[in-house]
């Protein structure tokens, strides 16, 4: 397979780059001296690099033809990575001018995992001079990640590849366990932000997102952040930074790259244009978290059509980036039929999806309809992520709704009642947290919950009082409710997990805000959250009697 720029090329110099693919390099030598001899020859008659990528069976796989200054190595993504991370191919190039290897060169080599990177100099008619080649370095305290080396010449180059590689795997592997669990089967990522904001903002949402990823079950193995004057509209950060992350994320094994940031349907099809390690943003993950979690019909439904509509601007050749989501769809390197062929059945499913979402929509709005008729009022618990509405729930009535340390653990609407004295109760509603940042592409997935809102006498916002950014996410959870118009709604400020936080800060931190505290998992602390209630709905009777 000759790859790269033939024009010009005489046949006969075509048919003798094809000769090449049928040449077998033994096992312990890099290259042999007398295919090496035969490609500076060919390269000095055409006047361009010539480059051969090599298995570690000896079997030549590629000829790439390049000009004087370049070759542009094919897409290598179906050769896999070894557990060591390297890709068990070699490459093997001329340079016209005798110059060392470029930094294109070592880049190529630590963004492709390749074996090795070597370069031969063209000489005088043709004949093979110094020989430059670098191999990858176990991550260590020098911060190298690359030796470089050189030889006088091929004949010289006293290299055995079959130990030498062999001694590169078991360092590389041994290196990357002492960092990861190797038989560890999840996703590992690294978290990146591009971001104006300052660095505490920047990495409390780090943070946040590293949340995020635990509970999509993703193993988080390091943290990139890039604080820039300008955005790079094509990889959001410089093209150097982001090869840099791509390295480093190869060296750590991470499979994934999460973004903080939005991306847009050109960066995401840039980006992935570079690694085949998946690249998700922010709202990706949401999704895939909301996948992973819903469980009624409702939820699917609202899910699947926030994810395809997510989807749909992004779709492109390569589809590294969707797998996780779409199981494949838009897989690497279709041809533009497919790419159309999968967006017709994209918008057709959307269709299918939206007339389902009409006739649940219905049955949810006569259920509420019922609900309003008896006249019994209805509070919906509101708040933060993980602030523990559902455990408070499940005290204030003693019900099982679901309860777990995750973000967004709650995605289904749970609607119970809670009874007080004198044959009074209401209807309490569960409904799925917020969070910061929060893309307005992905408040249909709320929608169930939104409706649920919409129809309350009260809100009641729940807040972690242990979280130290516990003020940020009230204003998250406000801002949410402006946008949403729910602020004309009567709202009552309750702090959860008060016994996580010092005693003699409760009663000023509730002065301050106007809040009741309680601790959801301490049924003793329910009085006076109950008294407030009583006093809302049944003003009359002032409480209980």
């Amino acid at each position: 397979m000759i790859h790269g720029n033939l024009t010009g090329l005489k046949t006969s110099q075509v048919k003798a780059l094809e000769r090449i693919l049928r040449r077998r390099i033994p096992a312990g030598e890099v290259v042999t001296a007398e295919l090496a001899r035969y490609l500076t020859e060919r390269s000095h008659e055409i006047g361009r690099q010539i480059g051969i990528i090599i298995d570690r069976q000896g079997t030549v796989l590629y000829v790439i033809v390049g000009d004087d200054r370049e070759i542009v190595i094919p897409d290598l993504s179906g050769f896999g990575l070894g557990r060591s991370g390297l890709r068990g191919l070699r490459c093997i190039h001329t340079h016209l001018k005798g110059e060392p290897l470029s930094q294109d060169d070592l880049t190529d080599l630590a963004l492709l995992r390749l074996d090795l990177m070597v370069a031969i100099a063209v000489g005088a008619l043709g004949l093979p001079g110094t020989v430059h080649y670098a191999h990858l370095l176990p991550p260590g305290p020098s911060g190298k990640n690359v030796e470089v080396l050189s030889a006088p010449s091929i004949y010289s180059l006293d290299l055995d590849a079959d130990a030498f590689l062999r001694s590169l795997d078991d360092e590389l592997e041994r290196k990357m366990a002492e960092t990861i669990d190797l038989a560890d089967s999840r996703e590992k990522a690294i978290l990146i932000s591009v971001s104006q904001m300052s660095r505490q903002q920047t990495e409390d949402s780090l943070d946040e997102l590293a949340e995020l990823a635990r509970t999509a079950d993703v193993m988080v193995v390091d943290r990139v952040i890039q604080r820039p004057r300008q955005i790079n509209p094509k990889y959001l950060m410089g093209e150097g930074k982001i090869k840099e992350v791509i390295i480093r994320a190869l060296q750590q094994g991470a499979t994934l790259l999460i973004f903080d940031q939005d991306l847009s349907p050109t960066q995401v099809r840039s980006i992935s244009a570079i690694t085949e390690i998946k690249v998700v943003d922010r709202s990706q993950l949401i999704l895939d978290i909301f996948a992973r979690r819903a469980h009624t019909l409702d939820g699917k439904v609202q899910v699947e059509l926030a994810q395809l509509k997510y989807i749909l601007p992004r779709l492109a050749g390569k589809g590294t980036a969707f797998s996780r989501l779409m199981g494949g769809i838009g897989g690497r390197g279709p041809g533009e039929t497919k790419l159309e062929i999968d967006r017709r059945r994209i918008r057709d499913r959307i269709t299918r999806l939206e007339k389902q979402l009409g006739s649940l929509e219905k049955g949810r709005r006569q259920r509420r309809q019922r609900r309003i008729r008896t006249e019994v009022p209805i509070i919906s618990i509101v708040g933060y992520t993980n602030a523990g509405k559902s455990t408070l729930l499940n005290a204030l009535t003693q019900s099982e709704v679901l309860t777990e340390d995750l973000l967004f653990a709650t995605l289904d609407t749970a609607t119970r009642r809670l009874r007080f004295p004198l044959e009074r109760e209401v209807i309490i509603t569960d409904t799925v947290g917020f969070i910061r940042h929060l893309p307005k592409s992905l408040l249909g997935a709320f929608k169930a919950t939104l409706e649920e809102l919409e129809d309350a006498d009260l809100l009641m916002h729940v807040v972690d009082l242990s979280n130290p950014r516990f003020e940020e996410q009230m204003a998250a959870v406000e801002k949410i409710l402006m946008d949403l118009e729910l602020h004309r709604i009567p709202r009552l400020l309750v702090f959860n997990k008060i016994d996580m936080v010092p005693e003699e800060e409760i009663p000023h931190l509730c002065r301050r805000f106007s809040a009741i505290a309680v601790s959801a998992r301490d049924r003793t602390t329910f009085a006076p959250l109950l008294q407030e209630l009583e006093t809302r709905f049944w003003p009359e009777q002032g409480g209980t009697p």
